[in-house]
């Protein structure tokens, strides 16, 4: 699945409000920019099958200087080999690795072991970053908001399944040759899914990138 251009623009289009509204005093100019934020909320909606305010409403408490959004994912080993999943209840209960975004005030690392222990019920270490990538250039279906995706190989130390009911509505653990297809594709990719088996097998592996 590849990014329309104009989602790029629009992105970008947003970028240039946002900054401009953060930095700029100027009332003038704080009105043009103000209308550049609107423009790109109205390209979205036109070309993306919503409503210029359904858009507005998701860009307008953006603050600061545009950056990209973190989301962490750990791929969890046990000692058999097989990766721990969660369904993703907001999703249908599709599958994905536990993750979400990053809270601050955690390391991308600390994020992500928290997430594992509250999405499936088990603690884990981290084994390295095994992946850094950016989800505009994976694949992923279309967002308004740019977005880097830190993956990290880990060892699991503990717990047992506990899906949390709110996020996650079923937790399990996967052999390479029976992963399910049904993946929440706005947070996983089956060719992500088969490269943390990659860096399972070869943990010298370098971290990847795009």
């Amino acid at each position: 699945m590849s990014e329309p251009q104009w989602l790029t623009w629009a992105r970008d289009v947003q970028a240039i409000a946002q900054n401009g509204l953060t930095f700029c005093q100027n009332p003038y100019d704080r009105e043009r920019y103000e209308q550049l934020r609107q423009l790109s909320a109205n390209m979205i909606a036109a070309l993306g099958d919503t409503t210029p305010e359904t858009v507005m409403a998701l860009i307008t408490p953006e603050r600061g200087y545009a950056t990209p959004k973190i989301d962490v994912r750990g791929a969890v080993f046990n000692a058999q080999g097989e990766i721990l999943m969660v369904r993703e209840a907001i999703d249908n209960d599709r599958w994905t690795l536990p993750g979400g975004w990053a809270d601050v005030n955690f390391t991308t690392a600390e994020n992500t072991l928290k997430e594992v222990l509250e999405e499936s019920g088990y603690t884990a270490e981290i084994v390295k970053l095994a992946a850094l990538w950016d989800r505009n250039r994976q694949g992923h279906p279309p967002d308004i908001f740019s977005c880097a995706k830190v993956f990290y190989l880990c060892r699991l130390t503990g717990g047992s399944a506990s899906a949390d009911n709110l996020e996650t509505s079923g937790v399990g653990w996967f052999d390479r040759n029976a992963l399910p297809d049904d993946l929440s594709l706005t947070r996983l990719l089956p060719h992500q899914l088969r490269r943390m088996f990659d860096h399972f097998d070869r943990p010298e592996l370098a971290t990847d990138y795009d």
